[in-house]
C-alpha cells in the first residue's frame, strides 16, 4: 500500500474553535484554548502518524480583517504561508458566521486544493440553522465538502479524519515518525503561561502580554524554568502582579500544574514582569519574540 503524507491547514476567523479542533484531531493538547478571541498567535503544527500515512495539521492564527498592530499583520502572514503549502484545507466556520466573500476564501478556492468546510459548534445551534448553513456553503463553494462538527464534543471528528485520509496525496513522510510537533518545549511552556493569563485577566491585559522563556533546564526529576512576561505599560505590570503579588502567584501556580502534567515532571517556575513599550508595533521586538516567519 503506498504511503500518504500531506499538510492539512486549518483556516478561519478568531473564536470559531480552530484550536479545539486541532487538539481533537492530533489527540494532544498543542494549541491553547480559551473563550477569548485571537488566542493563537503563531502557526503550530501537530503531526499524526499511521503505518502508511503522516498528517501534518497546522493551526493558524484567526484571520484579522482590520489589523490594529504590526503583530496582527505578521499573524496574517502565517495564514499566507499556510495557503501556500496546503494539501488539504479545513475551512472552519460556525452557524451565523459568513466569510465566504473574504479574500482568504477566494485564495483557497483558486488554489484548487481540496477543501473541507467544517461548521463547528453545531451543539449550540438548531438543526434547521445548521442545515441552512450547510446548504449556503455548498452553493457558495460547490467544490468543497461541508461537514457539521462539534470539536468540543468530538462529534464527527472521525468522519473528518476519514475524509482527510482519503484526500491525502501519496508522499513519503516529511517528519520523523516519532515527532509530534514542529514547536519546541520552550514554546509550549510560554503558551501554557499565556493561556493562564488569558484565563485570569480581563480586557486589554491578555492581548498586551507576551511570554518569553529565558531559561529551560531539565534535570532527572525536575525542570527549572525562568520566564519573563512583557507588557506595554507600567499600569499593566501592576495589574499582572496584583495586590501583594497575588495575581501573578495564582497564574504561576495554574501554569506550573499544567506543565507538570504536560512534562510528567516537577516544575520550578520563576516569572518576572517587565515593560516593553508598544512592543506589538515594534518589528525588531516582534522578531525577537518569534514573529519572524
Amino acid at each position: 500500500m503506498p504511503h500518504k503524507a500531506g499538510f492539512v491547514n486549518i483556516i478561519g476567523y478568531p473564536n470559531v474553535g480552530k484550536s479545539t479542533l486541532m487538539n481533537a484531531l492530533v489527540g494532544e493538547r498543542l494549541s491553547i484554548i480559551t473563550s477569548k478571541a485571537q488566542t493563537t498567535r503563531h502557526r503550530i503544527m501537530g503531526i499524526v502518524n499511521g503505518e502508511d500515512y503522516q498528517i501534518i495539521f497546522s493551526d493558524t492564527p484567526g484571520i484579522v480583517r482590520d489589523p490594529a498592530y504590526k503583530m496582527h499583520e505578521l499573524m496574517n502572514k502565517y495564514i499566507d504561508s499556510a495557503l501556500q503549502d496546503a494539501d488539504i484545507f479545513l475551512l472552519m466556520t460556525e452557524p451565523g458566521l459568513d466569510f465566504s466573500e473574504d479574500t482568504v476564501v477566494d485564495k483557497i478556492v483558486k488554489s484548487r486544493v481540496p477543501v473541507l468546510v467544517l461548521i463547528n459548534k453545531i451543539d449550540l445551534s438548531t438543526q434547521e440553522s445548521v442545515q441552512e448553513q450547510m446548504k449556503q456553503w455548498q452553493e457558495k463553494l460547490p467544490v468543497a465538502e461541508v461537514i457539521p462538527v462539534s470539536a468540543q464534543n468530538e462529534f464527527n471528528i472521525e468522519a473528518v479524519m476519514n475524509r482527510i485520509l482519503a484526500l491525502l496525496p501519496e508522499s513519503p513522510a516529511y517528519f520523523e515518525k516519532d515527532e509530534l510537533t514542529n514547536r519546541t518545549e520552550r514554546f509550549f511552556v510560554s503558551e501554557i503561561i499565556r493561556e493562564k493569563i488569558l484565563l485570569n485577566y480581563k480586557k486589554e491585559i491578555p492581548y498586551a502580554v507576551e511570554v518569553i522563556i529565558d531559561s529551560f533546564k531539565e534535570e532527572e526529576n525536575i525542570i527549572n524554568i525562568q520566564s519573563t512576561i512583557y507588557v506595554e505599560r507600567d499600569t499593566q505590570k501592576g495589574i499582572v502582579l496584583g495586590h501583594q503579588g497575588k495575581a501573578i502567584k495564582k497564574t504561576g501556580t495554574m501554569a506550573r500544574l499544567d506543565m507538570e502534567t504536560f512534562f510528567g515532571k516537577k516544575i520550578f517556575l520563576q516569572m518576572t514582569v517587565k515593560v516593553k513599550k508598544d512592543w506589538r508595533n515594534n518589528e525588531t521586538t516582534l522578531n525577537r519574540f518569534g514573529y519572524d516567519h
